[in-house]
C-alpha cells in the first residue's frame, strides 16, 4: 500500500468505529480479513495510525473546533488531517491527500486552510479544558476523581498510553523458562513480569498467535491484572469451581492451570456464542476438566446451590480500565449503558452467591476503575446480608500468589485495586468474599 492509501483506510476504519457499537479492534480485523491485499507490514501501520487518534481524539477535536469552528464531532477525515499536518506539516499532509485510485480526495479549501493552521502545532494547549487534555468524556470526570484523587492526571496519562503485550505461561504444559526459550527462538523477547509466577512481557508488539508457543498451547495473551485476579481465587486441585461470566474463557484457562486439571471447572456464560470462542482456547491448553455451560433462567442454580468452592464473578462491566486496548470506549460509555452494568454486577452477584458453600469464597472482579462498579457494588451486596464476610485482600494475595505484594497502596479497604500508573497493568479491582460455616 501507498502512504496515500494507508491514510484512506485510516480514515475508513475510523469511520466505522464512530459510526458503530463494536470495539475498534474487532472493527480493524473485519477490516482488515476484507482486504487480503494488505500486508502485515500494512496492517500494523493502519492500525498503529487509527490508534494514535483514537488516543487524541479529545485533543484533536478541540484543535478542529479552535481552528476551523467545527461544530459537532469531527469526522475521521478531519481527525486524519489534523493529525497528520501536526506529524508532518502541512505541505506533507497536501501530498498524501492526493485523488489517486487508493488515496484520499484533495484538500479542499477548508481542509488545506485547517491543514496549515495546525502544521507543527503542540497537541496540548494552555486553553484545553482539563477533561480535554486528559482524553476522558466530562461526565466521566467527578467518578474518575473520585477513584484516583491527586493521581488522577497520571493515572489517565496512564490509561491513555499503549498497553504492553503480556502472556501467561500455561503449567499444564510448560514452564516459564522454557516458554521464554521458546519465544525467544521465534524472534521475541521476553522478561518476568514482577509478582507473578508464570507472567512474561514482550520487549514488542508481536504476532504471538503465529508462535509454535502459542499454537502448542504453551502460552496464552493475557494482562498481568487479569493474570493476579484469576490467582486472587486461589484455585486448587480437587476443588469445584465456577468461572460465572466466563465469556472466551480467559480467567477459564488460569483457573484451570491453579488446579492442575483436576477437580471441577464450570465456565459458566449466559450467551453461547462466548462460551463457543473459549472451546478451542480450552482445547489448545489441555484444559480438560473445563464444563463450558450456557446458563437459561434458574433451574441449574437452584440444583448447584452451595456446591463450590470457589465462584468467580468477573462482572459486565465499562472496561475503563482497560482503555489503553480500547480508547475508543471511554466516549462509548453513557451513563445510561454505566447504570445498565451496575444492575447486571448486582444481579450476578446475587446469583452466584447461591452456588458457593459453606466456608466457600466469592470473588468479584472487574477490569473498571470506577467506585461505583467496584466499592460500591461490594458496599451494597454486604448491606444487611448474613453469611459473607470480606477478605483482607493482602492476606488473600499472600496465600494464593506466595510473592511479595506491589505495597499498602494496592490494598484498600480489604479490596485489590490494580492501575496502570501504580502496577503497569490494566485496571482491575478484586474482592474476595467468604461464605460462613453454617450453624
Amino acid at each position: 500500500m501507498t502512504p496515500a492509501a494507508r491514510i484512506q483506510a485510516r480514515i475508513d476504519i475510523l469511520d466505522l468505529v464512530a459510526a458503530g457499537d463494536r470495539p475498534a479492534d474487532r472493527v480493524l480485523d473485519a477490516f482488515t480479513r476484507a482486504r487480503r491485499y494488505m500486508g502485515s507490514k500494512d496492517r500494523r501501520a493502519v492500525a498503529e495510525g487509527v490508534y494514535e487518534v483514537l488516543r487524541r481524539r479529545a485533543r484533536l477535536s478541540w484543535w478542529c473546533a479552535r481552528v476551523d469552528g467545527v461544530s459537532g464531532e469531527p469526522v475521521g477525515r478531519d481527525l486524519a488531517i489534523a493529525a497528520s499536518a501536526m506529524e508532518l506539516g502541512a505541505e506533507r499532509t497536501r501530498l498524501l491527500f492526493d485523488g489517486t485510485q487508493y488515496g484520499p480526495a484533495p484538500l479542499d479549501d477548508r481542509e488545506w486552510a485547517l491543514a496549515r493552521s495546525l502544521s507543527g502545532q503542540d497537541l496540548d494547549h494552555a486553553d484545553q479544558e482539563r477533561a480535554a487534555r486528559l482524553e476522558l468524556p466530562a461526565w466521566l470526570a467527578p467518578k474518575l476523581t473520585e477513584a484516583f484523587g491527586s493521581e488522577l492526571e497520571a493515572e489517565m496519562t496512564a490509561l491513555n498510553a499503549v498497553a504492553p503485550l503480556d502472556l501467561r505461561v500455561n503449567a499444564l504444559k510448560s514452564d516459564r523458562d522454557s516458554v521464554r526459550a521458546a519465544m525467544a527462538q521465534a524472534g521475541m523477547d521476553t522478561a518476568s513480569i514482577p509478582f507473578l509466577p508464570l507472567g512474561l512481557r514482550a520487549g514488542r508488539q508481536m504476532a504471538v498467535k503465529n508462535t509454535p508457543a502459542y499454537r502448542d498451547g504453551l502460552v496464552e495473551i493475557q494482562d498481568a491484572g487479569s493474570q493476579i485476579a484469576a490467582l486472587m481465587c486461589d484455585a486448587r486441585p480437587a476443588m469445584a469451581v465456577v468461572d460465572f461470566c466466563a465469556g472466551a474463557g480467559g480467567k477459564s484457562l488460569a483457573l484451570a492451570a491453579s488446579m492442575n486439571n483436576q477437580g471441577v471447572l464450570i465456565a459458566l456464560d449466559v450467551d453461547q456464542a462466548r462460551l463457543d470462542r473459549a472451546a478451542g482456547r480450552l482445547r489448545r491448553a489441555g484444559a480438560d476438566l473445563a464444563e463450558r455451560r450456557v446458563l437459561k433462567g434458574e433451574a441449574w442454580l437452584r440444583v448447584q446451590a452451595g456446591k463450590y468452592d470457589r465462584v468467580l464473578v468477573d462482572a459486565p462491566c465499562s472496561g475503563s480500565g482497560a482503555w489503553r486496548r480500547d480508547p475508543h470506549a471511554r466516549w462509548q460509555l453513557t451513563p445510561e449503558r454505566l447504570a445498565g452494568y451496575r444492575d447486571a454486577q448486582a444481579r450476578s452477584l446475587d446469583k452466584a452467591a447461591t452456588l458457593v458453600r459453606p466456608g466457600g469464597r466469592l470473588i468479584y472482579v472487574t477490569c473498571s476503575v470506577l467506585p461505583e462498579e467496584n466499592e460500591h457494588q461490594i458496599e451494597a451486596f454486604s448491606h444487611g446480608r448474613d453469611g459473607f464476610s470480606l477478605l483482607p485482600a493482602a492476606q488473600v494475595w499472600a496465600e494464593a500468589l506466595g510473592s511479595e505484594n506491589p505495597g499498602p497502596e494496592t490494598f484498600r479497604e480489604s479490596c485489590l485495586r490494580l492501575t496502570p500508573a501504580r502496577h503497569g497493568t490494566d485496571g482491575f479491582f478484586v474482592a474476595v468474599l467468604e461464605r460462613g460455616a453454617e450453624r
